[in-house]
């Protein structure tokens, strides 16, 4: 989509006359908000229930930053991957301290949000920068694991959210298209280190569904996310995630985010020779909100929307990481149309208002589950 285009979106969803990128508050009161023909006076952004994208690994750049303030949100989880992900993020923020801060407390994105600034989150959707598959990396001179402290320098760095594995195998576990297959010792010690520093694990979608079951199962009182996803009861995709792991989430006390990626609420493991797949509309996408609603209550329900606005590549179902079962030939990534970008976001809230969502389940979904998460693991 063009620019012109995201900003009529903006506007055609009701976007207030006059809102600034810079302040989050007009158009978060109408995210979250009753409509009304003659609305009150606005509230004081602070007093707004918060807006998360619980995971988008969209470009960090000036209109991207715009667009998430346009949408009301000040939440964004953003994918990293390398120490040099982590240099290029800070620099943006210290060029931009007006706009943006990192966000490792829940009371940074209170702070975020009063500031009318985005609260930027820092995640891996895959553990492979401490060590490759073969075990390189993860022990150095007298067999101390180097994980251990090198997860601890990221944590300084600023990452709160660590996926086990990203499709594939790895020395930690197995990814969603090896479900069989459970978390390895290495994971397991991975585990206990990630919950020891106050770092989220994020499990499901990626990770494999027994790999996911295991490391659920040792992180009891620990609230365990998976922050984006869908349902495979609806969509037999490999890369969706059981209503086993989503129950086993649940009962930990955390949340499943939603994609809104196409393929994966539309290609099943039968269109496998489809080569591009149909884009549906966003009512497909609700779906998998009321049945998540019904399996596991709106408590446990958020957005993890999968954004990748900027990046110019697609998904290539050839390589090993994918595969013709998971995804087509789409290049950029297709979304649902409807929720295409982040300034749709009041296309869902419309969506899920209609389907009978109350607006205290409403705000739930849309960062308070979040919040209540971050405010456990990370604290503030």
């Amino acid at each position: 989509m063009e620019r012109r285009e995201f900003i009529g979106t903006a506007v055609a969803a009701g976007a207030t006359a006059g809102a600034a990128a810079t302040s989050a508050a007009p158009l978060a009161a109408e995210i979250t908000g009753p409509r009304a023909a003659d609305p009150p006076a606005a509230t004081p952004a602070a007093q707004q229930p918060i807006v998360i994208d619980g995971l988008s690994p969209s470009t960090l750049n000036d209109e991207y930053v715009g667009l998430v303030q346009q949408a009301g949100v000040t939440g964004w989880h953003k994918t990293l991957s390398e120490i040099h992900s982590f240099a290029d993020a800070w620099r943006y923020v210290d060029e931009n301290p007006d706009r943006i801060l990192i966000a490792t407390t829940a009371a940074d994105l209170e702070r975020a949000q009063a500031e009318g600034k985005v609260g930027f989150m820092l995640g891996w959707q895959t553990a492979t920068p401490l060590g490759d598959k073969s075990g390189q990396g993860l022990f150095v001179g007298d067999q101390i694991p180097a994980h251990t402290t090198a997860l601890r320098a990221y944590y300084h760095l600023g990452l709160r959210f660590v996926n086990l594995t990203y499709n594939t195998v790895n020395a930690f576990g197995a990814g969603c298209v090896e479900p069989h297959l459970g978390i390895t010792q290495a994971g397991r010690r991975l585990v206990e280190e990630i919950h020891g520093l106050g770092i989220i694990l994020d499990i499901g979608g990626h990770t494999g569904e027994q790999t996911s079951l295991d490391a659920i199962a040792m992180s009891e009182g620990v609230p365990i996310v998976c922050t984006h996803t869908n349902v495979a009861a609806l969509c037999d995709n490999p890369r969706n995630t059981s209503d086993r792991v989503f129950e086993a989430i649940a009962g930990s006390g955390g949340v499943i985010g939603l994609s809104a990626i196409n393929d994966f609420v539309a290609r099943n493991r039968a269109d496998r020779s489809v080569r591009s797949t149909p884009q549906v509309g966003i009512d497909v996408l609700l779906d998998h909100f009321d049945y998540l609603k019904r399996l596991v209550g709106p408590d446990h329900v958020g957005i993890g929307a999968d954004f990748t606005w900027g990046r110019q590549g697609g998904i290539d179902p050839d390589i090993v990481l994918f595969g013709r079962e998971m995804a087509s030939e789409q290049t950029p990534i297709n979304y649902v149309r409807g929720f295409e970008v982040i300034t749709d976001l009041p296309n869902l809230v419309d969506g899920l208002r209609a389907r009978g969502w109350t607006q205290e389940e409403i705000d739930k979904v849309c960062g308070l589950n979040w919040m209540r998460v971050y405010r456990q693991v990370w604290g503030g």
